[in-house]
């Protein structure tokens, strides 16, 4: 593999700090487990690493209501007892459960992904890795699948203050429900996920769910059974995708990696390899548009951290050995201590008709697409009321990579909040 494409690489040391609890899947950061093997691979090198400063509780805002963000910010464990009826409104407290510095986790995440996204709208970077992003369940006033802050909706506001048209690209196991409600009634945000569909989390993504009003049509989905393996992973998800790419023609590109879709995993039932997952990735590479790269699912402890090590090896056009170097988890990569793992003889219930159908049928949707934009969206900042034009300077000053976190006062209400349009 060879790189020409600058590549920028978030990561904060306090991000392992925080888990949701002994027992939780999500137990041991799975974060920490990449960056360790990104470091001891050397693929740091070929990558800037950057810490944008802490988003402030306003930014959130631009999507999340403010009686939410204020939630998160006042809710511990310590005090959860006065907040009854605040858990159950906000959906806090069963699958998004209560931990010390949860505010503080989620502007970690956050941060990453709103600053890797002002990155590539300044044209500082043509790739921006963010495995700790991808919450894509958050909703407007809920949380939702582990997600507190839908950082993915963030982003994607960020992005859409310099370029028309955002594609979001979402192969986690499950639905992206979270992304998909916030832009259902724009034509300016494309959202495309592939997910396990039928008596599964979060239950949404019909492939006759196409998007309302000025988003009809750029909504698409791709329902799943049990089993997709990468033979058929692979034969509709570039036939999608290229369509979507050469109908929709995006500005920049949000794709959530979420590796629960890997073969394995705790919570999943799809049969795909680091490799074929990875495919998906190298693909959408192929076509040189700006493109932030977020995390997402994944609850196999030793497939996880492998799955997205490998991908920033395609990212930066490195290639890597399959035998794993000596890191601070070793133990957690035996017996074999390689990179690459074997499928299982999991059944795909996945049958080419089946495939080639719903493929056809999002094939014709795409047809439907406008080939300009239309409504403009709020992003919430006053420029961003502007309709902006490709390559149209943000106003204000972005020499500094937080600048655009910055508000002139952090407790000022921001003018216009709401992403839904």
């Amino acid at each position: 593999m060879s790189n020409s494409r600058r590549v920028s690489y978030f990561y904060d040391a306090e991000i392992g700090n925080y888990h949701y609890g002994q027992g939780h899947p999500m137990k041991p950061h799975r974060v920490r487990m990449t960056h360790n093997l990104v470091v001891n691979y050397g693929l740091y090198r070929k990558m800037e690493v950057f810490r944008p400063r802490l988003c402030s509780p306003t930014a959130m805002t631009r999507f999340h209501s403010d009686d939410y963000i204020n939630f998160l910010r006042v809710i511990t464990p310590d005090n959860m007892q006065e907040y009854i009826r605040q858990l159950q409104r906000f959906n806090v407290g069963e699958d998004c459960p209560v931990f010390d510095g949860l505010f503080e986790f989620c502007q970690l995440y956050t941060s990453g992904s709103i600053g890797g996204a002002a990155r590539l709208n300044e044209n500082r970077a043509d790739i921006v890795i963010n495995w700790a992003g991808g919450l894509h369940h958050a909703k407007k006033a809920e949380a939702s699948g582990f997600c507190y802050v839908n950082d993915c909706v963030l982003a994607i506001l960020e992005l859409l203050k310099r370029h028309e048209r955002v594609l979001y690209i979402d192969i986690d196991i499950h639905h992206g429900d979270g992304v998909e409600e916030a832009f259902y009634a724009t034509n300016r945000v494309m959202t495309v996920s592939f997910h396990k569909f039928g008596e599964y989390f979060p239950g949404t993504g019909d492939v006759l769910d196409i998007g309302y009003a000025d988003g009809k049509n750029y909504a698409i989905n791709f329902p799943l059974n049990d089993g997709m393996d990468d033979a058929a992973y692979q034969s509709i998800f570039r036939p999608v995708i290229g369509k979507v790419m050469e109908l929709f023609a995006p500005g920049a590109v949000v794709l959530q990696c979420g590796a629960d879709s890997l073969s394995g995993d705790r919570l999943g039932c799809f049969n795909l390899s680091i490799k074929g997952h990875a495919d998906c990735v190298e693909f959408v590479r192929t076509f040189n548009i700006p493109m932030l790269v977020l995390g997402g699912g994944g609850y196999t402890l030793r497939n996880v951290p492998r799955c997205w090590t490998y991908e920033t090896s395609v990212l930066t056009g490195e290639d890597v050995k399959d035998e794993l170097p000596f890191n601070d988890y070793f133990e957690y990569f035996g017996p074999d201590y390689r990179l690459h793992l074997p499928v299982s003889n999991l059944e795909n219930l996945n049958s080419s008709e089946y495939l080639e159908r719903t493929k056809l049928q999002l094939l014709n949707i795409l047809k439907e697409v406008e080939p300009v934009p239309g409504t403009q969206i709020q992003t919430g900042q006053v420029e961003s009321q502007l309709h902006p034009q490709i390559g149209m300077p943000v106003l204000g000053d972005h020499n500094n990579d937080n600048s655009h976190m910055e508000e002139d006062d952090p407790d000022k209400r921001a003018p216009a909040p709401a992403a839904m349009v």
